[in-house]
């Protein structure tokens, strides 16, 4: 299969680019930095450079191709949400699938699908009742983000593309994501919870994502929506407490709220509220979580060379 990736470079697309390499896949990444991605990705992977924001030679890895894969996206809680950030992560998003669209629609030997990266702040912040693909989006920031952002995904449906739009929960991995930011309390015997800390949190581990994105590939009656989180959530003070025991640490200092919304702003909400979202269309669909229960994809993760 011919797979090109755009935003392969970042925390989940190295580890796609290895593994569909792996499988004997041919693989085509879209870089903003292409000697960063060569010195990172797979050797056997294609680099080929585009800016993510017009039209221009990159398209021809489209001509012929099987699917494409659209992880773009600025970290959402790597600054605080000022308007000015707000815009940027609005246009890495928005306007990098409205281009890869664009794209799409201009080359006569179109792949047959679009997995269109997204997250589960589709949902809003939601009370415990579970959440599943059907739940209408939320009115906040990120939902109306995720909101906007999968829109232009669908537009691909228009000439015949399977779109899958894959949101994802916290994503946990050793070298990315959130999970890095939250040891370091712990390791200094300061590690607790996020308050309130009944407030929900939907997880996945990246080989799991990884691995849905893999099963989506084998299976062509998937699309639309697919929460990409594993089907056992947790509470902020359940995460917090099974962190602390499999590092070996005490969880026992909350994060006041207050602080938080002192020190991040409108950003606060992401830890301060949650979802417990359960992944509905992969699990009817077939799909075997390989950690679908917290501990042991932490203690995986802490076990990784």
């Amino acid at each position: 299969m011919k797979v090109v990736i755009a935003g392969g470079s970042g925390f989940i697309g190295r580890q796609l680019c290895e593994s569909l390499v792996h499988d004997g896949h041919q693989v085509t990444v879209l870089s903003r930095n292409p000697r960063e991605a060569r010195s990172i990705l797979h050797p056997a992977a294609t680099i080929v450079e585009w800016d993510g924001l017009t039209l221009g030679p990159w398209e021809r890895t489209l001509e012929g191709s099987d699917a494409v894969i659209n992880l773009c996206g600025e970290p959402v809680a790597d600054a605080r949400w000022t308007e000015d950030r707000k815009q940027t992560l609005r246009m890495s998003r928005i306007g990098t699938t409205r281009l890869l669209v664009q794209g799409l629609s201009r080359v006569s030997s179109r792949p047959r699908t679009l997995i269109n990266a997204s997250g589960i702040g589709y949902y809003g912040p939601r009370d415990p009742m579970p959440v599943t693909e059907e739940t209408q989006a939320g009115s906040d920031f990120l939902a109306d983000l995720c909101v906007a952002w999968e829109h232009e995904a669908v537009q691909a449906e228009a000439f015949s593309l399977r779109v899958v739009r894959l949101r994802s929960g916290m994503v946990l991995g050793s070298d990315g994501g959130a999970l890095p930011r939250m040891l370091m309390p712990f390791r200094f015997f300061l590690g607790g919870p996020v308050s309130p800390g009944d407030q929900w949190v939907s997880w996945i581990h990246r080989q799991d994502v990884i691995g849905l994105i893999h099963w989506v590939l084998k299976n062509p009656t998937v699309s639309g929506p697919v929460n990409g989180t594993a089907p056992g959530a947790v509470t902020m003070r359940e995460f917090c407490r099974t962190l602390g025991r499999v590092m070996g640490r005490p969880s026992w200092l909350p994060v006041p709220e207050f602080a938080l919304g002192l020190a991040l702003g409108e950003l606060a909400t992401l830890l301060t509220t949650g979802q417990r979202v359960e992944p509905t269309v992969a699990l009817r669909g077939g799909y075997v979580f390989r950690y679908p229960a917290l501990e042991p994809a932490l203690q995986a993760i802490f076990e990784e060379p």
